[in-house]
C-alpha cells in the first residue's frame, strides 16, 4: 500500500491502494502514521483480474463501514470493470465506486470524453483526472530539447525523453506552440489554459495537480479564473488545433 497524492481541493486526503492488497490493514497503518481518523476517499488502483470483483467491492465497503473512508473510487479501471463493480454492489447491497481516476490532457481524451460520460449519466460515476500537462510537455519546456533539470532529464524517466524526441512527440510540440498563442490571447499561461480545458469537460469533478514548488501551484490555481472563458467558441478553436476530438458512440452510429 502507498500514499500517492495530497490534493489541493477540499478533501481531507486521498489514498490509492493496489486492489490486490489488504486494504483495511494498509489504510489503518496509513491513518495511524498521518494521525487521521479517516480519509474522504480511497482508490483501488489498477484492477487485479485475479481478484473476484465481489471481494474488491466487499473490501471497499468494509473500510467505509468501519469509518476509515467516506467513499471509494477506481483508478485506471476500464468502463466495463467499473460497471461490473457497480452491478456487484447493487446485487449484494454493497457500496459502489463514486469516481474514476483517469489520465486526461490534450493528447489523451477518449476515456474521459467518450467512455466515462456514459457512466456519469447512467450511474453517476465522476472523473478525477491526472496529468493535465502531459508530464510537462504542454508547458513548452521541451520545445527546444530536454533540459537537464526537467523530469525527462532525470534518471528513470528515459521513457519520457523518448516520447519527447519521437515523431509523435514532435507533432504534439508543434501543436503546443499554436496553443501557446491561444493562451497569450486569453492572457494566461499554457498550463492554466490546459488545466481549465480539462475542468470544462462534463463529469470531471477535479483535476489533480503535480507541482514541485509554490510558484507552480499558484500558477496552476490561476486556471480557475479561466473557466468563464472556456466558451464553445474557444473549445472549438482548441479542438481544431488539436485535430483529435474523439467521437461519441451516438456520433459514430450516426
Amino acid at each position: 500500500t502507498y500514499l500517492t497524492i495530497l490534493t489541493f481541493f477540499p478533501l481531507k486526503i486521498v489514498f490509492t491502494f493496489h486492489s490486490d492488497g489488504d486494504v483495511s490493514t494498509g489504510l489503518r497503518g496509513s491513518l495511524s502514521r498521518l494521525q487521521l481518523d479517516y480519509v474522504d476517499i480511497v482508490f483501488a488502483n489498477r484492477n487485479d483480474v485475479n481478484s473476484p470483483m465481489e471481494e474488491v467491492v466487499r473490501a471497499m465497503t468494509f473500510v467505509i463501514n468501519q469509518g476509515m473512508a467516506m467513499y471509494w473510487g477506481t483508478s485506471r479501471w476500464s468502463a466495463m470493470e467499473i460497471m461490473e463493480a457497480y452491478s456487484v454492489a447493487r446485487q449484494f447491497n454493497l457500496i459502489p465506486p463514486v469516481c474514476e481516476q483517469a489520465e486526461y490532457h490534450y493528447f489523451q481524451r477518449d476515456k474521459v470524453e467518450v467512455q466515462l460520460p456514459e457512466l456519469y449519466h447512467k450511474i453517476g460515476v465522476g472523473a478525477m483526472t491526472w496529468s493535465p500537462l502531459a508530464c510537462g510537455l504542454i508547458t513548452g519546456k521541451y520545445s527546444d530539447g530536454v533540459p537537464d533539470c526537467s523530469r525527462a532529464g532525470i534518471k528513470g524517466y528515459q521513457w519520457l525523453k523518448e516520447r519527447v524526441y519521437s515523431e509523435e512527440g514532435r507533432r504534439q510540440l508543434a501543436k503546443i506552440k499554436e496553443l501557446h498563442l491561444v493562451a497569450d490571447r486569453l492572457g494566461c499561461t499554457a498550463a492554466q489554459l490546459a488545466i481549465a480545458w480539462c475542468l470544462r469537460s462534463e463529469g470531471v469533478s477535479s483535476v489533480l495537480l503535480g507541482v514541485s514548488n509554490t510558484d507552480q501551484l499558484l500558477e496552476n490555481l490561476g486556471a480557475l479564473r479561466l473557466l468563464s472563458q472556456m466558451t464553445p467558441q474557444t473549445v472549438s478553436e482548441i479542438d481544431a488545433l488539436l485535430g483529435n476530438k474523439p467521437h461519441s458512440k451516438k456520433e459514430s452510429r450516426a
